[in-house]
């Protein structure tokens, strides 16, 4: 039986590392205080889902 491959579309994997290196290096050099606030403008602007 032969295998059939598709060719991919979308990388979901790939994607996922891109955004954490864009995180990693916006994040690298900030303090806790700094880190928080961050995440809740990230938040505020819809680009990242509060979970409650």
């Amino acid at each position: 039986m032969e295998t059939i491959k598709k060719e991919k579309t979308f990388d979901a994997v790939k994607m996922m590392r891109d955004i954490r290196d864009k995180i990693s290096l916006e994040t690298q050099d900030m303090t806790f205080s700094e880190l928080k606030e961050y995440i809740q403008s990230q938040i505020k602007q819809g680009k990242a889902k509060a979970k409650a």
